[in-house]
Formats: C-alpha cells, structure tokens, sequence
C-alpha cells in the first residue's frame, strides 16, 4: 500500500509530467510558425515521452492501492524569440525536473517506501539523458550561431529522431 505522502508526492510529480508534455507541444507549435519542422517533430517526440512518464506513475499510483488525483495544469510560454533560448529553457525545465526527481527519492527513503525508490531509480538515470540530450542540441545551435544553412542542416537532423530517441 503507498502512503499518502508518495500518493500526494506522485501526483504532484504526474502533473509536473503532463506539464513538461504541454510546454514541449506549446514549443512545437512555435517552433511550426517558425517554418522548423525538424525541430518541432523533437518537441512533439518529446512531449509524447513526457506524457508516457506520466503514464508510469499513474501505473504506479493504482497498482500500490493509491488514488491518481488530476488536478489543472497551468498554461506554458507560447513565445521564444528563437530556436537557441527555446532550448535554454529546454536545459533548464529539464534540470528543475531532475530537482522533483531528487526530492521524491528523497521523500521515498524518509517514507522507507523501497518500492517507490526502485520505481524512481528509471527517472533518476533518465533525467541524466534528458539533460545530456538539451545541452548537446544547445551547443549545436551555439555552434552554427546565425548561419541559417547550418539551422537548416540541424532542422533535418532534429526531424529524424524516432519516437523512442
């Protein structure tokens, strides 16, 4: 049976799931406008990946007796001036989830809930790829600064990411 504390700390972080989902969608839509869409076939991707997080403790939710409980998920930005601060932003949404991660792996070892803190280990080293992921695309955009055919190389690069990338 989980406690109420993981319940509520699960439910909370599904929320903070679906938003991830909402802001990667919203920066796809942007990113259409901006005639990119190799990099908003990646957000897409990865709003979908958010989503299936969100699924997974869910799952986790019901299948140890606890009750999901929705609550609303709040608007995200619908403007970036380009394609380089959308993935600073990217980084640094990506970080503060790593952050709710943390504190839940926290909370699960002061709860001595040891099924929780298996169940977190998934994101704790999924976390580390999202990060690793943001930083590289980052460095990349740096990299080709305002060349708009190296923009256009990394947009087809951007559009071949599977759906499990």
């Amino acid at each position: 049976m989980i406690s109420k504390v993981i319940e509520k700390a699960f439910n909370d972080q599904l929320a903070a799931e679906t938003y991830s989902a909402y802001l990667y969608w919203s920066m796809s839509a942007a990113l259409e406008e901006m005639q990119l869409p190799g990099f908003a076939h990646w957000m897409r991707a990865q709003a979908q990946e958010e989503m299936n997080h969100a699924v997974k403790f869910y799952h986790h939710i019901v299948e140890r007796g606890g009750r999901v409980k929705l609550g609303a998920i709040a608007a995200p930005p619908a403007e970036w001036e380009s394609p380089a601060k959308m993935f600073e932003e990217v980084l640094k949404h990506e970080r503060h989830v790593t952050a709710l991660i943390h504190k839940l792996v926290e909370t699960a070892a002061q709860e001595k809930d040891y099924a929780a803190g298996v169940f977190l280990q998934w994101f704790v080293n999924e976390q580390v790829e999202e990060e690793a992921a943001a930083e590289l695309i980052l460095s990349k955009i740096k990299m080709i600064q305002d060349s708009k055919g190296g923009l256009y190389m990394l947009d087809k690069e951007m559009g071949q990411r599977g759906a499990g990338d």
